[in-house]
């Protein structure tokens, strides 16, 4: 790569953490652009996609903040206590950082990347479930999909409350509804988990503004 595209990948990269971190990866392509100063045509000829972008950029950063989460939900000595700090971690994560919603509601397939970290923690979260499942403290009826689910329903109040911090309120009654002694018959069965990605994808109430590549990129080239 040229020494002037390297600079222009970098500046992008930077503009493009920036913009995540402060409205979410549905961000326009041309604002991050804008505000990398080089042209929407230059972006599209070194990263091509959204979703190359996003791999580039979000994903080593979200993998590190779950995996820290997973990793001290397991090694505490309570399963109880080590599942609802796992909750209590991601939802916090939501409210102050939004790209983190749009990575838990798989807004984005095609970055494969980032849902290689999705699909990881998906089976972190398996294992802590079945933890506190396992210690008799979390009812036994609750799913890794409940949880995404959850999870994904709950990114635009965390963000909404990230100021006040009132989405604690919605986790903590969601948690003591879920052990095991709170625990009375559910009124429909669990979500298949091959049906989740379609339940996900229609959670999505933001529209993507979405721009193609310019008619002549050349013409637009930095």
């Amino acid at each position: 790569m040229r020494a002037d595209a390297q600079r222009n990948a970098t500046k992008l990269r930077a503009a493009a953490a920036e913009l995540f971190g402060e409205r979410g990866l549905q961000v326009s392509l041309k604002e991050i652009a804008r505000r990398a100063g080089v042209s929407h045509g230059t972006l599209y000829n070194l990263f091509g996609t959204r979703e190359a972008l996003i791999d580039e950029v979000v994903a080593d950063l979200a993998a590190a903040s779950l995996d820290e989460a997973a990793q001290a939900a397991l090694a505490c000595a309570d399963p109880w206590e080590g599942f609802a700090g796992y909750v209590y971690r991601v939802c916090e994560l939501q409210a102050v950082d939004p790209a983190l919603g749009d990575v838990l509601n798989r807004r984005f397939p095609d970055a494969s990347r980032l849902m290689s970290v999705c699909d990881r923690t998906f089976a972190a979260a398996a294992a802590i479930i079945d933890r506190a499942q396992r210690a008799g403290a979390l009812r036994t009826d609750f799913t890794g999909e409940d949880l995404v689910l959850f999870l994904a329903s709950h990114a635009p109040l965390a963000r909404a409350t990230a100021t006040s911090q009132a989405w604690r309120r919605s986790v903590a009654f969601m948690l003591d509804g879920l052990r095991a002694t709170a625990a009375h018959p559910l009124p429909a069965e669990p979500l298949p988990s091959d049906h989740m990605n379609h339940v996900l994808a229609g959670l999505t109430t933001t529209p993507r503004v979405e721009y193609g590549p310019p008619t002549n990129p050349n013409s637009t080239h930095n």
